[in-house]
């Protein structure tokens, strides 16, 4: 990714549910990439102002391309924890989403990392442009 400049970053927040436990009796780490997911889907529309769905009205949609997690400490069941996102870097091909995700009693961050999106067409599936419109309206 290219463009690398200072972001706005956001939070959401949640808490750990029962069926987000495995059998260590904490969360599996596959639910991480749930967490981050539904806070850019909650942070896309709300904070941004330009929901998934105003993408998909235009016939693009975000892929994970490649992804980046740092397992630091387990969350466990009851758990109420924030997942802080921002894009880092963003150009026509796509963009690079850092993430956190921090307990919220003891402020200390449980995995860290990025996700590498990919805008498609939703028409064919393949790469698209990401216009100039979204790449400003994104750039907060």
């Amino acid at each position: 990714m290219t463009e690398a400049k200072p972001y706005s970053t956001f939070e959401s927040e949640f808490r750990v549910r029962p069926d987000d436990i495995d059998m260590f009796q904490h969360v599996h780490n596959s639910k991480y990439f749930d967490y981050v997911l539904a806070a850019r889907y909650d942070q896309m529309e709300r904070c941004y102002g330009m929901a998934m769905e105003k993408f998909m009205e235009r016939g693009y949609g975000w892929v994970v391309k490649t992804a980046h997690v740092d397992y630091k400490r387990a969350l466990t069941m009851g758990d109420h924890f924030t997942v802080t996102t921002g894009i880092e870097s963003i150009n026509d091909k796509g963009c690079r989403v850092k993430f956190s995700i921090t307990k919220k009693d003891t402020g200390k961050v449980c995995c860290d990392g990025w996700f590498d999106y990919t805008m498609i067409d939703m028409q064919t599936g393949r790469g698209a442009k990401v216009p100039d419109d979204v790449i400003a309206h994104y750039s907060v």
